[in-house]
């Protein structure tokens, strides 16, 4: 199946999950799973939230951030080439900390 992305239109969502200003997407949800290919401008960030019944893994394709851990608190750097998983039954959030846009793949799907 092809996923087109470039063929979709990117969804603002303002302060998603409690995050700050807004989290650009473009989807594909599949009924159980979602594929995401994301952006967060500069300061913005996705809310910190808990998967349950589902796990996600993030990459990062341009741009840095700071991925939020467990206990609330900055974990890991995290920048182009590289993939953060979130676990079933774990906690996080992404934030970008740098000076251009982060943009990012992600993929929730059950556990």
């Amino acid at each position: 199946m092809l996923i087109d992305y470039l063929g979709m239109e990117e969804k603002a969502n303002p302060n998603f999950k409690g995050g700050e200003k807004e989290y650009n997407v473009r989807m594909f949800n599949d009924g159980e799973n979602k594929y995401m290919k994301g952006r967060l401008v500069p300061g913005a960030s996705i809310g910190y939230h808990k998967h349950e019944g589902n796990f996600e893994i993030i990459y990062v394709i341009s741009g840095e951030g700071t991925m939020i851990n467990d206990e609330g608190t900055p974990s890991d750097k995290v920048i182009p080439g590289q993939a953060y998983l979130c676990a079933d039954g774990h906690s996080h959030s992404l934030v970008n900390t740098g000076s251009e846009d982060l943009i990012f793949f992600a993929v929730v799907a059950k556990s």
